[in-house]
């Protein structure tokens, strides 16, 4: 049985081939042909309760539909033949020949509004959990990597300059509260993404009685939308997917720049695997960080599609339009970006090579350690303020000699206040200022280990 369109009655001539394909979103909405079984199959289930399906029919129905799904498992290319305008047309063609007229019957009381709605909200409830599967599996391989780094003690940064003495523990660790503020985004995402919006016609609600509290059971969905209106034109949700995949692409990015940095010559902090990196056309030394590079690349495009469907939403007038197509390229793409991305970085870390010599040389100079000295100043009763002011010209004299703030000799700090004694050099150690970080929060080794300790178990909730 051929079934050309889903709609046309009212019309008296052919499409135009170019709008036919200007028009046709089954090249991407494919993507959504087993969620979309998936709906057809729960709506089946619901016409026979309200009568319209008989038992046998409704059986028929679904075995017909899941012979649809084997059918493109065993053939994908099945669809590339197709001429349909959209998967929903593709699935009812399909079935038409397996079913016959019992095809027609599946859409009674249902449109392509309500039908693309739950496809969508399906597809991403299924992404959202492989998601969260993801980020929680990279949150396990930085865990893995600051309990192996432990003791490693690296600049830090304000400004791209070096700062104080932290441990690359903690500064791994400062990445982990991030995905971890983005497992927070992707469930509140999901919330919002699990409502039923089957049920509510094409704008108005239904006139059969589908039992819709039913049916998004059989869906597995937790909640059922309270307005037909806005339940077909509702794409709120996918804005929100959209805002946390756009921001965990900003920290994977941000992740991705400090690793380029330090995998540099000039850092020489760590090196990536040769698995993850690529070579140069022209000059044979090169080893280039093409993995994360295309990360940090990747999470414009990320961002671009949250923009672009924010643009599109913001003058469609109530209800459905067909502007409303254009937010599938954009989702499936941040999607596949986002999925990509977690494993490429995932990758870089187990793979990565850290080098403490060089993270430990790199904090003795730069004078890290002027803060401590400052705070030694403040444990003898000197104000704040004095002291840093004082410090900073302690800094200016070490540097004008070529030595360290521990290579200065003391008489020189003498020079500059009677309270300098001997016991400063303590201070100045870098280990023993890193362990002075103890409040919670803080780099000190013990505080890293807590800290190691309950990301583990932020993980498994």
């Amino acid at each position: 049985m051929s079934i050309k369109k889903l709609w046309g009655g009212r019309f008296s001539s052919e499409e135009d081939p170019f709008f036919s394909s200007f028009n046709r979103s089954l090249p991407f909405d494919r993507e959504l042909l087993e969620v979309d079984v998936r709906g057809s199959v729960a709506y089946a289930r619901a016409l026979h309760r309200a009568g319209v399906f008989s038992q046998r029919e409704r059986l028929s129905v679904e075995k017909g539909l899941r012979a649809v799904v084997k059918d493109h498992g065993r053939n994908p290319g099945l669809v590339d033949k197709s001429t349909a305008e959209d998967v929903h047309t593709y699935v009812e063609q399909a079935l038409a020949e397996k079913v016959g007229a019992l095809a027609l019957r599946l859409h009674t009381g249902r449109s392509r509004n309500d039908q693309v709605a739950t496809d969508l909200r399906l597809y991403l409830l299924e992404k959202e959990k492989k998601i969260e599967g993801r980020i929680r599996s990279l949150l396990h391989t930085l865990c893995d990597l600051a309990e192996k780094s432990a003791g490693i003690v690296m600049p830090g940064y304000t400004h791209l300059q070096k700062a104080q003495p932290v441990l690359f523990s903690h500064y791994l660790l400062s990445y982990a509260e991030m995905l971890l503020r983005d497992l927070g985004r992707l469930n509140e995402a999901r919330i919002r993404t699990d409502v039923c919006p089957l049920g509510s016609g094409a704008l108005s609600g239904t006139v059969y009685e589908i039992d819709r509290e039913a049916l998004a059971r059989d869906l597995g969905f937790s909640a059922v939308s309270a307005n037909s209106m806005d339940a077909v034109s509702d794409r709120d949700f996918v804005l929100d997917f959209l805002f946390f995949a756009g921001t965990l692409q900003v920290h994977l990015s941000r992740l991705s720049e400090d690793f380029i940095l330090y995998n540099s010559g000039e850092f020489s902090f760590l090196q990536l695997d040769d698995s993850v990196a690529s070579g140069s056309s022209l000059m044979p030394q090169k080893k280039n960080p093409d993995s994360l590079e295309l990360v940090r690349a990747k999470t414009g495009r990320t961002l671009g599609h949250l923009v672009s469907l924010m643009t599109v939403l913001k003058g469609i007038p109530m209800t459905y339009n067909k502007d409303l197509q254009e937010d599938k390229e954009g989702l499936f793409d941040a999607v596949k970006t986002t999925e990509d991305c977690l494993r490429m970085v995932q990758l870089v870390l187990e793979r990565v090579r850290i080098n403490p010599q060089r993270m430990r040389e790199s904090a003795k100079l730069g004078y890290l350690n002027a803060t401590e000295l400052a705070d030694y100043l403040v444990a003898k009763r000197m104000p704040f303020r004095k002291a840093h002011s004082l410090v900073g010209k302690i800094v200016v004299r070490a540097s004008e000699l070529g030595l360290t703030l521990e290579e200065m000799p003391i008489r020189e700090y003498q020079n500059f206040s009677p309270l300098f004694a001997d016991d400063l050099y303590a201070c100045l150690d870098l280990q023993k200022a890193v362990d002075r970080r103890k409040e919670l929060g803080g780099t000190s080794t013990a505080t890293v280990k807590k800290a190691i300790r309950a990301l583990r178990r932020k993980i498994r909730k």
